[in-house]
């Protein structure tokens, strides 16, 4: 195993699946498998990180490459820099809720370690600064002894089990009272479950990773705090009109609840770069040639 930052010899342990521009990706000892076609044509973040102007199989490929080289995604010499990646993305979000104290702990998910619950924010950034829609993973023990090392919490070891509701509950069992909580849009409908925890404690749900989502999926985001619209029209039509806070454009994020919103300021009120704010009637706020280009 190479050491840590020699991005050269980063090599996969066990079997990992994600998403990744809505193609189904298995990353595994024995390589990396596209497994289905990529719904995203173009996607302005993705040109940006990984330089893809036309998104297939080969470019899906190349950029899931390009992360395991660059970060030891997967692998057990990860790194786990807290620098900020995204401007509105949760992992950002958190950290500086979780550092203002404005919420107790945050539950994320970790590719080598699955569900993790932690009150730091350094390693929520750290885990999430890259990453993208995990459907299931392996334990990688080095990830693991990193995580615990740093403060949190590995719901299961053993498995590496991906759990948001377990997640929270062991938050609640921890003495956690005020739990921000990540959901992939795939597993949607654990959110509804997850508030009918609420009567023991205050937990806000940020849903992630949406490009792929379905109507029925769409429902249950509607039960969020905050949500991501990624790459999906169909959130940005039937959960952006609902929302009371929209920020960017190109692949905006909408608070959907009194609390989310609140909270959303909170961490624009921190934000170093200049903003724009004015009122609208009505939202989704959509701009032309902005944003991620389906196919079909």
């Amino acid at each position: 195993m190479r050491e840590r930052g020699n991005k050269s010899l980063s090599c996969p342990q066990g079997t990992h699946e994600i998403y990744c521009c809505g193609a189904r990706v298995r990353i595994s000892e024995k390589g990396i498998e596209v497994l289905s076609e990529p719904t995203v044509e173009y996607c302005p973040f993705h040109e940006t990180l990984y330089g893809t102007k036309k998104i297939d199989v080969e470019a899906v490929r190349e950029s899931v490459e390009m992360k395991i080289a660059g970060c030891g995604f997967c692998c057990g010499n990860r790194v786990f820099d807290a620098e900020p990646v995204v401007a509105y993305g949760a992992s950002e979000m958190m950290r500086l809720w979780l550092e203002n104290e404005l919420v107790d702990c945050a539950v994320v998910v970790c590719e080598g370690a699955g569900t993790v619950i932690t009150a730091n924010g350094k390693l929520v950034q750290g885990i999430g600064a890259r990453l993208t829609g995990i459907i299931r993973t392996s334990p990688i023990q080095e990830v693991i002894e990193h995580v615990e090392s740093n403060g949190g919490v590995v719901l299961d070891k053993m498995c590496a089990r991906i759990d948001q509701l377990e997640g929270v509950r062991r938050a609640f069992d921890l003495g956690f009272k005020r739990v921000a909580v990540s959901v992939a849009g795939f597993q949607a409908k654990v959110i509804g479950e997850i508030r009918d925890l609420e009567a023991e404690a205050d937990v806000l749900v940020f849903s992630v990773c949406n490009t792929c989502v379905g109507k029925a999926d769409v429902e249950h985001i509607g039960k969020a705090d905050v949500a991501c619209a990624s790459a999906s029209k169909l959130l940005r039509e039937e959960v952006g009109t609902k929302a009371l806070l929209q920020i960017g454009v190109t692949i905006p994020v909408y608070a959907l609840t009194d609390k989310g919103k609140r909270l959303v300021l909170a961490y624009l009120s921190e934000f170093k770069d200049k903003l724009v704010v004015f009122r609208t009637g009505r939202l989704p706020y959509l701009a032309d040639k902005k944003g991620p280009k389906l196919k079909g």
